[in-house]
């Protein structure tokens, strides 16, 4: 996915080359397969800010309100959605998949009307299927096995997908990925540590040329010296043993850098700019990554708070308005889905200031002020 940072252009003249470089960068391409490969399979920041908004997202559980028989089977088909996964996995599955893609889908099977089980399906193998006004009438899912096709239900309302997606401005049907405008700062962070690992490999190899300087002679060396001279550089000035190894010039030779020093690419300032911008992009605050020099947030604490507040509670959100919608033709109508704030240790102190500040306004009645904190009057 990463090509060359630069272009190469070498010519060579007897035993002498010129590099010239390229006058524009070579970017990586785009799509759910490098997103997933290149992007969350290696690249540390990419990853970890998936998995930090996919774990925490998981970690919020859904609440359904309501009683009876229809509330019961809501509640066990988000405790255990299939035989295979818990709640949490299903759902830190469905915000990966929203991260790396802009997508998330849902299959929900059923018996005898009522629903059984829900899976989550890759992004990158469905396709959806428009109507002659444009809107989503149905997906395709394509596997090794073949082509499944689902169709909305128009007379029950119920559809067989949930599509879970992120805003795109550009188009109707999918969402844009996180990935996307954090791309081109995943190409240069991956390129920098590329540089890096060449630099530990190669610290001593010469970065330049070695240049005959003899008035007797025609600057050129024998075949005998040349290979002696080649010989000597590979074994004595190659490699992250001989870093810093100086080199004993003679018989006229003289040796002239060529191009910038790493201190002048300023490769590790690149870097952290380049890992600070691929946070930004997946709304995680910079301290929660341990890059260094982000002072944006006093302390961890605020950072965290801000994580869930900005990035981690929205989704949750979101995705429990969209399940509702969805499940309502199943399960009933009269379903209520939230996340459960109450549940996140990381609001712990906010929502204890929140209770003391209820507590104290002493104009408030007991019923008042349960049902400010979202608790049912005792009358």
């Amino acid at each position: 996915m990463f090509r060359k940072l630069f272009g190469l252009d070498a010519k060579a003249s007897g035993r002498s080359f010129a590099v010239s470089f390229g006058p524009s960068a070579a970017w990586s391409p785009r799509g759910y397969a490098a997103f997933a490969r290149e992007g969350f399979g290696r690249n540390a920041v990419a990853h970890r800010c998936v998995r930090l908004i996919a774990e925490a997202v998981s970690a919020c559980p859904i609440e359904v309100a309501g009683e009876g028989r229809r509330a019961d089977e809501a509640r066990a088909l988000l405790a255990r959605p299939n035989p295979d996964q818990s709640g949490a996995e299903l759902m830190e599955t469905v915000h990966g998949h929203l991260q790396v893609a802009g997508d998330a889908y849902l299959e929900i099977t059923g018996g005898d009307g009522a629903p059984v089980s829900l899976y989550a399906l890759r992004p990158d193998r469905m396709r959806v299927l428009t109507g002659p006004k444009g809107w989503a009438d149905g997906w395709e899912y394509r596997a090794a096995e073949g082509a499944r096709t689902f169709a909305r239900d128009r007379a029950s309302g119920r559809s067989p997908i949930c599509h879970l997606k992120l805003f795109n401005p550009a188009d109707d049907h999918y969402g844009l990925s996180p990935m996307e405008p954090a791309a081109r700062a995943i190409d240069v962070h991956m390129a920098g540590g590329a540089w890096a690992k060449a630099l530990l490999d190669n610290a001593a190899r010469p970065s330049g040329a070695l240049v005959v300087s003899s008035r007797d002679g025609d600057g050129r060396l024998t075949e005998q010296q040349y290979e002696r001279l080649k010989d000597e550089l590979e074994a004595l000035h190659s490699g992250p043993d001989n870093a810093g190894r100086p080199m004993l010039l003679e018989g006229g030779l003289d040796w002239k850098p060529m191009g910038h020093s790493p201190a002048e690419m300023d490769f590790i300032e690149a870097r952290r700019e380049a890992a600070r911008e691929i946070a930004l992009a997946f709304g995680v605050p910079p301290m929660l990554l341990g890059l260094p020099g982000d002072n944006t947030y006093s302390n961890y604490r605020e950072a965290n708070l801000a994580f869930y507040r900005q990035t981690v509670l929205p989704l949750a959100r979101k995705t429990a308005a969209s399940l509702q919608a969805w499940l309502r033709p199943w399960v009933g109508e009269d379903l209520t889905l939230s996340p459960d704030e109450d549940a996140l240790p990381a609001l712990s102190e906010e929502r204890a200031a929140r209770w003391r500040r209820v507590g104290e306004a002493v104009f408030l009645s007991e019923d008042e002020k349960r049902r400010m904190l979202g608790l049912e009057a005792r009358s």
